[in-house]
């Protein structure tokens, strides 16, 4: 497998419940140079459950890397084997997430404060893979927040490993107190401490995270750090991603439209419908496609109440699109609120 090009510039989040395969595979057909992220799977799921279950993906969806949730290294590596072999591009240690359920299980945020662990992981993966090993990571947790402390983490894991690759939350995790929703919103962004990093570290690939709203805003984040990474905007706006392989990897102008990119989801869709998967398994991932379009509203209600009728299949779709498609569209409706 070549992963020589696989690029950071502009990666899409993994969120949980969210970036599932279905979604993945309609924002693959919005970008083909988005780098792709799993939703986080423990090495337990993995390891002691349905690994084919959490595991699968459609080739399609390449560019695409696994998120992965864990602190024994050994159940990391072996985790991170099976990934390979089924032909994941890149490992990414979740070292970020504030939840109490994982931090009751030593993954995520709380590993920030255990740096030499952090290393061992990340070690011990890439002992047993040829393809990247990356860190997902807050800028600091509860007292650990300095630049110092931030760049004493990383200097401690790229130095005990070969990892290269940091993708950093520009905000704290407090995790006494605050939701995993919260912890998304209530600690201030600093993105100037990640722009530190990079500028500490120019050897290694810094990656920027946390309320990156759109491409001008990634456009200058990128005069700053490697690559930036969108989460909650690329999911709600999804056809943002529309404009990232021209405006950020220098392709040419895509030709493609909601609605065409729409039909092109059908054919996943019917394969899904087939194999028993219910419709609101993919839709659910479509409602904010016409997100500032007029008859946006009309097309997220006509999904959400018709899709869990017993049944409901791609006319329930191709009516949805057909209530946007036959109203008239403002000159412009890119602007207009729905």
């Amino acid at each position: 497998m070549n992963t020589a090009a696989l690029s950071h510039r502009f990666c899409v989040a993994p969120m949980m419940d969210w970036t599932d395969r279905h979604c993945r595979h309609f924002m693959r057909l919005c970008s083909s140079k988005a780098l792709l992220y799993t939703e986080m799977v423990t090495t337990g799921a993995i390891l002691h459950g349905d690994a084919h279950r959490h595991l699968r993906f459609d080739p399609f969806e390449q560019p695409l890397a696994l998120q992965l949730g864990g602190s024994n290294p050994a159940e990391l590596a072996a985790s991170a084997l099976i990934a390979e072999a089924l032909g994941y591009q890149e490992i990414n240690l979740n070292v970020g997430c504030p939840s109490d359920r994982v931090q009751n299980n030593m993954i995520g945020a709380c590993l920030m404060a255990h740096a030499p662990l952090v290393a061992d992981c990340v070690a011990a993966m890439q002992a047993k893979v040829k393809i990247p090993v990356t860190v997902k990571c807050r800028i600091g947790i509860d007292h650990l927040d300095s630049d110092q402390a931030l760049a004493a983490f990383i200097h401690e894991i790229a130095t005990r490993s070969a990892c290269r690759t940091f993708i950093i939350h520009a905000r704290i995790a407090i995790l006494q107190g605050l939701s995993p929703k919260q912890n998304r919103e209530v600690p201030p962004l600093n993105y100037p401490r990640v722009y530190w990093i990079k500028q500490q570290f120019p050897q290694l690939e810094i990656v920027i995270n946390g309320g990156i709203c759109s491409l001008d805003e990634a456009t200058l984040h990128l005069q700053q750090v490697d690559g930036v990474m969108l989460g909650r905007e690329a999911y709600h706006n999804p056809w943002l991603l529309h404009d990232v392989d021209e405006r950020l990897f220098g392709c040419a102008a895509s030709s493609a439209t909601r609605a065409s990119t729409l039909q092109d989801y059908y054919d996943y869709i019917e394969q899904q419908l087939a194999e028993g998967v219910p419709l609101h398994h993919m839709t659910r991932h479509l409602l904010g496609l016409f997100h500032g379009q007029y008859g946006g509203k009309v097309f997220r209600r006509h999904l959400s109440d018709l899709v869990h009728k017993p049944g409901a299949g791609l006319e329930v779709l191709e009516a949805a699109l057909a209530s946007v498609t036959s109203r008239s569209i403002r000159p412009a409706a890119d602007t207009v609120s729905s």
